[in-house]
């Protein structure tokens, strides 16, 4: 019985080493089956060729298409009475035309006015003997702040108790 029992006692001891012995066998096994059917096909460098040769002809065409777009007569539209024209004949045309031209002086330059939001600081600390308490200066508020110039006809300005939306023609 002592034997028996030994024996119970080894076989169990050794069944898990050969369970994982049977799994890495298996993993073994399954790897060499997938090496063996995707080792010996092709990597496709037959198939980038082919795309990179499409891309060169695409290329080769659309550049053609623009230069002959850009060197010769044609019709855009023929009912609208559209045409194009040579890039080189166009740029003659233009600088021609400029040449005739006498040149305009140019327009008053004006800096776009800026507000300060409502309720912010001023820009500038009041100077140290401001008469107002805490250094803010009757500019710095909107509410003590005139309109510059009245308002349009037909439009009241807003009283700053209650905002209200103004329509624009």
């Amino acid at each position: 019985m002592a034997a028996t029992e030994s024996l119970r006692q080894v076989a169990q001891a050794r069944a898990p080493l050969s369970v994982w012995f049977g799994i890495v066998l298996l993993f073994a096994l399954f790897g060499v089956i997938v090496l063996a059917i995707i080792g010996p096909a092709q990597r496709g460098s037959d198939y980038e060729e082919a795309r990179a040769k499409k891309r060169v002809e695409n290329l080769k065409t659309l550049r053609e298409e623009a230069d002959k777009a850009l060197t010769t007569y044609g019709w855009i539209d023929k009912t609208k009475g559209l045409a194009h024209i040579p890039i080189e004949r166009a740029m003659e045309l233009t600088v021609a035309g400029l040449a005739k031209q006498k040149p305009a002086p140019a327009g008053p330059i004006a800096a776009p006015e800026t507000q300060a939001p409502a309720g912010s600081a001023p820009a500038s600390p009041a100077p140290a003997g401001s008469s107002q308490p805490g250094g803010a200066s009757p500019a710095a508020s909107p509410a003590a702040q005139a309109p510059a110039s009245p308002p349009p006809a037909g439009q009241s300005s807003p009283s700053p108790a209650s905002p209200s939306p103004t329509k624009s023609p």
